[in-house]
């Protein structure tokens, strides 16, 4: 059970440590905690043009959280908040529903399929995209 959830790909993923440092300005920041295992995830963002133009992330969690903070820091530039929501809304069906496809999100995301199976893991792999949706809330004003 636990190899196939900390697989070799989600353990390099979250070691590339993409955007692993706070932003010094940042637009919008949001955390998010989940206190049944105490993670904890602060994103920060800044936008221009209403695209994100850079992220940064504090993760106090497992490697699946770290390892989707990673996804997020590496592929959220140059999105719209639209398109964030959208990856967001899908990544959770699929992790909840059915895992197949996640690498069309992004590339990264598909080594969260074997999540799929184990459902007191889900929120370790969406805890990052809740601090984002939360941050592009407060970016737009809407504190999402």
């Amino acid at each position: 059970m636990i190899e196939d959830l900390y697989q070799r790909a989600i353990i390099d993923l979250a070691r590339q440590a993409a955007g692993a440092a706070r932003l010094e300005a940042p637009q919008a920041s949001a955390m998010v905690d989940n206190p049944l295992c105490g993670d904890r995830v602060t994103i920060d963002l800044a936008l221009v043009d209403g695209r994100v133009h850079a992220v940064g992330h504090k993760v106090r969690g497992c490697m699946l959280c770290q390892a989707a903070a990673v996804a997020i820091a590496a592929r959220a530039p140059g999105e719209t908040p639209a398109a964030l929501h959208e990856i967001a809304g899908r990544l959770d069906q699929a992790i909840r529903k059915d895992p197949s496809g996640l690498e069309s999100l992004w590339p990264e995301l598909g080594v969260f399929a074997p999540v799929h199976r184990h459902k007191s893991r889900h929120d370790c792999v969406l805890l990052p995209f809740k601090a984002l949706l939360r941050a592009l809330g407060q970016a737009d004003g809407s504190d999402a």
